[in-house]
């Protein structure tokens, strides 16, 4: 699945470390088409969105790797959903990002996005979550795939720094994982779904970066800061997700002033791996509808 869209690569500092963000320049639409800032989900990096990206030739995308995975660089303090917010807002500032991007978060992005949007909403046009984040995570669909996820990280936080960043890189474990993740019966997909996270899960820069970001992860939801959300807010759910039942995003578009809910079937909580084109579509919509209106 070859991508052919090619990317500025921007470097900058912020908080003292190096950052690094993939600008996609428009290649056809309207010329004031809104830029759309991209954030990735746990343990991912910048390659889980570029399918969409491939998706929005009518848009600017920019995606950075969060701090201490990917390429980008640990920042100082605590790697959670409060310094990643804090993050975004400084990606913007050093980006010349203006208040008419969209911002975009996927799984634990969504929190992050959706922190940013409501801590700092002038900055921003409108909001897009991809698999939000709806529910605690032990009170999703499938509380026990949670609760083994939970005990996973919590052993490799107890063991040795070497024995724990053996077991949260073990390629039997993070395979495992894509399995219970990947919910499309199409076996090339699969494949495809499993390198990515073969070749991607494990890049970051610590154990403590990793653990950081999990306990924010379960200790936070989109719920948090739907009240708060006063943009125009897509929600792009799946009916097969582990980690957000369909009710639970039912409730959460109910929570947000502004909302539409599309909720895509057959799909898991990949839907940037299994669904990008749907996804893409649904955002595009979204955002002619609401800048020609």
């Amino acid at each position: 699945m070859p991508f052919t869209r090619e990317a500025d690569v921007r470097t900058y500092r912020v908080q003292g470390t190096t950052a690094r963000c993939w600008d996609f320049p428009q290649l056809s639409g309207e010329p004031d088409a809104p830029p759309v800032f991209m954030v990735h989900g746990f343990r991912g990096d910048h390659h889980g969105l570029l399918r969409i990206a491939e998706a929005l030739p009518n848009h600017r995308v920019l995606i950075p790797d969060l701090p201490g995975f990917g390429q980008g660089a640990v920042l100082p303090g605590t790697h959670n959903a409060a310094a990643y917010a804090d993050f975004v807002r400084a990606s913007f500032r050093e980006l010349g990002l203006g208040p008419d991007t969209v911002l975009l978060g996927h799984s634990f992005g969504s929190i992050i996005a959706a922190r940013t949007a409501a801590q700092y909403p002038e900055m921003i046009s409108e909001l897009v979550l991809i698999n939000p984040i709806c529910e605690p995570a032990l009170e999703g669909p499938k509380g026990i795939t949670s609760k083994a996820a939970e005990l996973y990280y919590r052993a490799a936080a107890k063991l040795p720094e070497t024995a724990g960043h053996a077991l949260l890189t073990n390629p039997l474990i993070v395979r495992g994982m894509s399995i219970m993740m990947a919910k499309t019966s199409d076996p090339g997909l699969r494949r495809w779904i499993h390198a990515q996270h073969d070749a991607y899960f494990s890049a970051f820069a610590s154990r403590a970066v990793v653990l950081d970001a999990f306990r924010s992860s379960i200790s936070e939801t989109v719920r948090d800061y739907a009240a708060a959300l006063r943009m125009p807010v897509l929600l792009i759910a799946a009916d097969r997700d582990d980690l957000g039942s369909v009710p639970g995003q039912r409730r959460l578009a109910g929570m947000v002033p502004d909302s539409e809910l599309e909720i895509i079937e057959g799909c898991g909580h990949l839907v940037h791996y299994e669904a990008p084109e749907v996804a893409a579509a649904l955002i595009a919509d979204f955002l002619d509808r609401r800048h020609l209106a």
